[in-house]
């Protein structure tokens, strides 16, 4: 992991050169620490997803919406304060990462529908492939954007 107050990664939003390091290209330390923030916000977001099923009665798609929204806050903080720690200001960042985050809600609506209604699956089933589906896209986009 880096050091208090560092990025999270060499060359964030660096034109190359020396020590630069490709955007793209994700240490294992910082996969774990995304990793591990994930399985918290995912906690919520299914924390959310059942709840609202089993309990309020919503739909799976609209809840796994309000879900996707509850674990993007959670994942947001924790991302900003210990995966990337960031320096970037909230109100540069956290815009930033409400665009990813809504990119990523399409994504997750669309994946929901698709797989609870053409394909069939259970809901909860078709949540955890949503969500292994769009680690990556979520990975990427705020190391690119968000936080550098």
């Amino acid at each position: 992991m880096d050091g208090p107050g560092q990025s999270g990664w060499a060359g964030a939003g660096s034109q190359g050169g020396a020590g630069a390091e490709a955007w793209w290209r994700v240490r294992p330390a910082q996969f774990l620490s995304f990793g591990l923030v994930g399985v918290v916000a995912a906690l919520f977001h299914y924390g959310t997803l059942i709840g609202l099923v089993e309990v309020a009665k919503l739909g799976p798609v609209p809840a796994s919406a309000a879900g996707f929204i509850v674990g993007g806050l959670v994942s947001y903080w924790l991302n900003y304060h210990w995966t990337f720690r960031s320096r970037r200001s909230h109100r540069g960042a956290l815009p930033t990462f409400f665009l990813v985050a809504f990119a990523g809600l399409g994504l997750n609506t669309l994946l929901m529908a698709a797989l609870t209604g053409w394909v069939g699956l259970q809901y909860v089933l078709a949540q955890v492939l949503t969500t292994g589906a769009l680690l990556f896209w979520h990975l990427l986009a705020n190391r690119r954007w968000t936080f550098s």
